[in-house]
Order: structure tokens, then C-alpha cells, then sequence
């Protein structure tokens, strides 16, 4: 796909449900009593996998994809049924590591795999935890990755400390606390996205949270729920950094959630000196929403670390773009955890935008980046990543000349209408 410098985006958008709660949704609702409704589900190929693989195990649920409304009709915490195949995940490691949890405490038998780029991710990371849990968990292929064998057992209690401060870990671990003996707890280093916690409470689960630490006791049942699902900040991510970089640019994206664990891409562009504005803010489910608007804006250089990190590390690379087009130098550090995700997010930025003629240099946990340097159109290998496509198409939109993405085609993981909704502004 192709793009070439543009200017004067306008408009409203409404970006797709969150990816993060999307998922959740599914999982809750198949584990509760009754039916659960959710609107503004997200319909991309990640969400459709967790959808398919609780199907295989027994639950209805009826997706109208015209309305983006997602009916479960739960079977209870201990009905779901042994699957009679694999339990195919595709491209989703939020599928792969949260059903995990879930599937480790269940009375059957289950392999979990997915596509090439799910084969590679690192597993051992909730394999850890959920065996010292009693869980019976392996890689068929001994490499600590997908495909996975879980043999359902009894679970324990167990004090977590997590090395990393993922969601995804400390959402297994409190997913299979749900079936333990007793109490389960997780700590990590600094607060990850908390959309689990916020469910659980929701759907009557007993949890408390203090600092960076998560707390549940066994569930004797969850109570279905209506679950509206705000739109995805990881989505807006693009068009704010298009509206702030794109000549003559106003853009309004409505009904985004600004969760303050997911809303770090926020304090970069004020810290940066971003013209951003937040209106109709409000509530739903402990889950704050607002619309956004974004101008055309002179930026400066950042340093990105710590406990901002976990906040924003689906971001990363748009921000990478973001940096390129500001005054100075930005520093993105603190940020391994890129290397393991759909690309090595690293590599692939920097090896992209140097192509474009940014002045960019990765470094052992993130990336150096000098603003301020014109950019060129180049032929840019998206991995197949998403969000590598997605930010690059922005890039290619503020570059001279022409930028071919090759892979574009792979947005559709999380924002299927991405491009249409891009060409509207």
C-alpha cells in the first residue's frame, strides 16, 4: 500500500471497541451465570480468535457484526467443555496467556497454538507462575513457546512477584486465582493495565488492589454483565499523532478510554508541548472515556521510562514517529519488553525510520531519537505487525515522496477499517 504526503486532516473519528476489554468480555462471559451483552466489541482477528476458541469449549455466543454486539451465554465457572481440537489462537497472545489461566484449572486436556509469530513469543513467563499454582502446563516444543498442552488440575494460592510488569502475566495468574484454594496475589514492578481488575469487580469477583499489587480470592460464581466497551486508545494513538503532526491538522476522536493505566501516550504529548484537549468525560464501569482533540503542534523532545513504560508500550512506535517530527532529542528507555511482542519492535522502528533518513538508534531496552529531520518515502517491511503498519502509514502521510508498506494488509488484527478511516479525514 502505498502513501504520500498530505496535509489539513479534519474531521471527527470513533476508533474501534478496546482490544484489552474486548477480550476480557469473552472470557468473563463465558465463565458467568446468564448472558452477558456486549456493545462496541472490537471485530478484529485477535478478539474473533478468543470468541472461536471458547466456542470449541461448549459456549454460545452470538456476534452481530453489524452492530458490534456480542451476546455469551455463560456456562459457569466449571461447565466449559473439553475442546475435540486445538485451540487455535492465531496472532493473539492476549488469547494465548489469559486462556491459559483459565484452562489450567479446567477437568480436561487442551493444546493452545496459533500462527508462525504466536510460535515465537515467550510463554514461560505465565508457565512459571501457573505451575507453582499446580498447573500442568507445557511447550510441545520444549522452546517455552506455543504450542501448549495444559492438563487441568487443582490449583493453590500463591504470592506472585512478577519480573515483568505485564497484564497479560498478572491477568493469567488472577484468572486461574479464580479457581484456587485460596488467596492469590501478584506484584509487579510497576502497575500494568488494570482492565482484568475492573472486570472482576464488575462481575461480582472478590478483589482488592493496593500499589502494584492485585489480590483475589476463589470465585464460587461470576454474575453476567452488560459491558459497553469504549473505544481503543492504542487506535486513537494514530490519528493524535497524525492531528499533531500533519500540517493544518484538527482532529476530534470521540469516546476514546483514558483508563490511567493505558493513558501514558497523553502525558508524552503534554510533556512534548502537544495542542491536545480532553472534552464529555465520564464513567462507565470504572472505565473513564472522552473525546479527544488534537491540533497541529510545535513538539519537543522527552525522555520516556519507568513506571510510564507499561502505560503506553502498544504506543511505542507511533511515538517513535511522534518523536522524530520534534525538537530534540527523545529517549525511550525501560522498554524491553518491545523485543517480544509481534516484531521486535526495536529493530523494526529503527531499521524503518532510519530508511526514511530519521536520526534514530536503538539501545538495549528502547531507542534514541533526534527530531527534527525531514523524513523520505522508502519501501517499509511491517513484519506483519499491526501497529508497525499502522505507524507507518502515518509516517509515509509527513515523508517526501513515496512510502510503500508491504504487509499492510496485517491491520486488520486490530482495527480492520484503519485505512478507510484514515482517507474520510
Amino acid at each position: 500500500m502505498l502513501f504520500t504526503k498530505k496535509h489539513n486532516l479534519q474531521g471527527e473519528i470513533t476508533v474501534p471497541g478496546d482490544k484489552s476489554i474486548s477480550h476480557r468480555s469473552i472470557m468473563l462471559g463465558a465463565l458467568a451465570n446468564g448472558t452477558t451483552e456486549v456493545q462496541g466489541f472490537l471485530q478484529g482477528a485477535d478478539c474473533l480468535s478468543s470468541i472461536a476458541c471458547f466456542q470449541k469449549m461448549g459456549v454460545e455466543i452470538e456476534n452481530n457484526t453489524a452492530t458490534n454486539t456480542v451476546r455469551i451465554h455463560g456456562l459457569g465457572l466449571r461447565n466449559l467443555k473439553a475442546p475435540q481440537d486445538v485451540l487455535d489462537v492465531g496472532n493473539s497472545g492476549t488469547t494465548t496467556r489469559l486462556m491459559s489461566g483459565i484452562l489450567a484449572a479446567q477437568s480436561f486436556t487442551s493444546i493452545v497454538n496459533g500462527d508462525a509469530s504466536i510460535q515465537k513469543r515467550p510463554m514461560k513467563r505465565i508457565m512459571t507462575p501457573l505451575s507453582l499454582m499446580g498447573a500442568d502446563i507445557t511447550s510441545i516444543n520444549g522452546n517455552d513457546c506455543a504450542p501448549l498442552r495444559i492438563q487441568g488440575k487443582t490449583l493453590h494460592g500463591i504470592h506472585y512477584q512478577s519480573p515483568v510488569a505485564s497484564a497479560q502475566v498478572k491477568s493469567a495468574i488472577l484468572l486461574a486465582g479464580l479457581y484456587a484454594d485460596g488467596e492469590t496475589s501478584v506484584t509487579e514492578p510497576y502497575v500494568s493495565r488494570n482492565h482484568t481488575e475492573l472486570m472482576f469487580e464488575s462481575f461480582g469477583v472478590n478483589i482488592r488492589c493496593n500499589g502494584t499489587t492485585a489480590t483475589v480470592q476463589p470465585a464460587s460464581h461470576l454474575d453476567a454483565q452488560q459491558i459497553h466497551v469504549p473505544g481503543d486508545i492504542s487506535s486513537a494513538a494514530y490519528f493524535i499523532v497524525a492531528g499533531l503532526i500533519t500540517p493544518d491538522s484538527c482532529i476530534t476522536i470521540k469516546n476514546v478510554g483514558i483508563n490511567p493505566t493505558r493513558d501514558g501516550i497523553l502525558d508524552v504529548c503534554k510533556a512534548m508541548g502537544a495542542d491536545i484537549t480532553l472534552d464529555n468525560i465520564r464513567n462507565h464501569v470504572g472505565e473513564p472515556t472522552a473525546d479527544i482533540t488534537v491540533r497541529t503542534s510545535s513538539l519537543k523532545g522527552t525522555v520516556i521510562e519507568g513506571a510510564l513504560i507499561p502505560k503506553l508500550i502498544d504506543e511505542l512506535p507511533i511515538i517513535a514517529i511522534l518523536a522524530c517530527f520534534a525538537n530534540g532529542t527523545t529517549i525511550i528507555k525501560d522498554a524491553q519488553e518491545l523485543k517480544v511482542k509481534e516484531s521486535n519492535r526495536i529493530d523494526v522502528m529503527v531499521q524503518n525510520l532510519s530508511a526514511m533518513g530519521a536520526d534514530i538508534e536503538a539501545t538495549e531496552d528502547g531507542m534514541i531519537i533526534r527530531g527534527g529531520k525531514a523524513l523520505h518515502g522508502a519501501v517499509i517491511d511491517s513484519k506483519l505487525d499491526h501497529r508497525i503498519a499502522m505507524s507507518f502509514a502515518i509516517a509515509g502521510m509527513n515523508a517526501e515522496g513515496t512510502t510503500e508498506i508491504q504487509g499492510a494488509e496485517c491491520v486488520n488484527i486490530s482495527y480492520p477499517n484503519f485505512y478507510q478511516d484514515l482517507e474520510r479525514l
